[in-house]
């Protein structure tokens, strides 16, 4: 999804543009991080690309971010992660803005997994996954035991220790975004910020990936905000889902008040059934077109 696409309006049946923002904090849970009063945009763009009132990531739990193409899923991430800054309003971590971090405390605070990652394909997935412990040495620091538990944990809770000693070069698209992902994961946060973790992996690897997510949280108490194209996986595997459209929040909460038969008319523009059996089935049955 390119960050500085705008989705088309979102209508309802009057024609008015459909624009719900989230709950001010009274849903009587914990926000980890949230940003208020948001405007953000692009040095290229034309106007905001997002602007939303409030936006929550509960604490301990999943949050996913769904939404079209052009939605500004990726580009709320940013600024969730302090990788862009809002024109206007404020994202705040633990209870502090988010600029007030230097970038080693706010890496040690925060993980954030983008949609663009590159290494040497020369290095081991041992070596890419050390990287991910910058945050809690100086420059000419050894390696510590701390730092070696860190890295070995790391790579257990993403499954990939049967490719430790494995050159990142030789890996498929699969395996390497689990060991990106570990090597987020050694960074040691209590919040973690994915970007599209699972685009253009295969069924296996998807499900992989977002069963690491989810025994990260569930075992570790990991904050997760994770953007997903896939709604019926995001409402499985989520406990919160954030729906954007046209740059603004259409709606938020636990899963089964969010994807709807509306939901999926008005934002995805798509005519489909919804069941839960307890998992959602989403069946579609014709994509609707505007006349």
């Amino acid at each position: 999804m390119s960050d500085t696409e705008h989705a088309g309006e979102i209508t309802g049946t009057d024609d008015e543009m459909i624009r719900m923002d989230p709950p001010s904090g009274d849903s009587g849970t914990e926000s980890a991080l949230h940003g208020e009063e948001l405007s953000i945009s692009y040095p290229t763009s034309d106007g905001p690309v997002v602007e939303c009132d409030r936006i929550d990531v509960p604490e301990d739990a999943i949050t996913a971010l769904v939404g079209p193409n052009g939605s500004g899923k990726s580009t709320l991430l940013k600024a969730l992660s302090d990788h862009l800054t809002p024109d206007s309003g404020s994202v705040v971590l633990n209870g502090r803005e988010i600029q007030q971090y230097g970038s080693k405390e706010l890496a040690r605070a925060l993980g954030h997994l983008s949609q663009e990652n590159d290494s040497p394909e020369s290095l081991t997935v041992e070596d890419l996954v050390s990287h991910g412990r910058y945050p809690h040495r100086g420059f000419f620091d050894a390696v510590t035991e701390g730092d070696r538990e860190a890295i070995n944990r790391a790579i257990d809770l993403a499954g990939v220790e049967h490719l430790r000693e494995t050159e990142i070069g030789n890996l498929s698209g699969g395996q390497k975004q689990l060991a990106w992902i570990a090597m987020v994961l050694a960074q040691e946060t209590d919040t973690l910020l994915l970007d599209e973790p699972t685009t253009f992996l295969d069924l296996h690897h998807q499900l992989r990936v977002m069963e690491t997510i989810r025994r990260l949280n569930e075992t570790e108490g990991v904050t997760v905000a994770v953007v997903l194209h896939d709604v019926a996986q995001a409402a499985r595997f989520a406990d919160y889902l954030i729906a954007l459209a046209d740059g603004a929040v259409y709606d938020w909460g636990p899963p089964r008040e969010v994807v709807t038969e509306e939901l999926l008319a008005d934002v995805f523009r798509i005519d489909a059934a919804v069941t839960y059996s307890p998992d959602p089935q989403i069946l579609p049955k014709r994509s609707i077109t505007d006349e």
